[in-house]
């Protein structure tokens, strides 16, 4: 795994642990939910997909679930770890489905859109 900001850190304050290598995750796909200046989207938050996620993510235009061989995408299923962009898990959250997260692999820069205290709320262990 070679990661893009070694000194990354995640909501916690400690360092950036890799979300998931199967399936590999993260806007660099290197398995952390790093962030930089080109991840207009801030895949930060290190979610644990659910069907009711999934189902949700695919009704609001952005299909997860559905292979997509071209791009080297096998499609998540329930239980998968993936970097998902903050604003969408927040969107999820409003809206009743947000998935559980993996607080030791969200990014900080999570905190400029989800406060921690409704992260802990949704936290899983690592």
């Amino acid at each position: 795994m070679t990661r893009y900001d070694p000194e990354a850190l995640n909501v916690l304050g400690g360092e950036l642990v890799p979300c998931s290598q199967d399936p590999v995750t993260g806007f660099f796909r290197n398995g952390c939910c790093e962030t930089g200046p080109q991840d207009l989207g801030l895949h930060t938050v290190c979610a644990v997909m659910t069907a009711d996620f999934l189902a949700y993510s695919a009704r609001r235009g952005n299909d997860l679930s559905t292979p997509r061989p071209e791009f080297g995408f096998a499609g998540l299923r329930p239980g998968d770890r993936w970097c998902l962009c903050a604003p969408r898990w927040k969107e999820a959250l409003d809206d009743g489905c947000a998935p559980q997260v993996v607080l030791e692999s969200t990014h900080e820069e999570t905190l400029a859109i989800v406060p921690l205290g409704i992260l802990k709320d949704y936290a899983v262990a690592a």
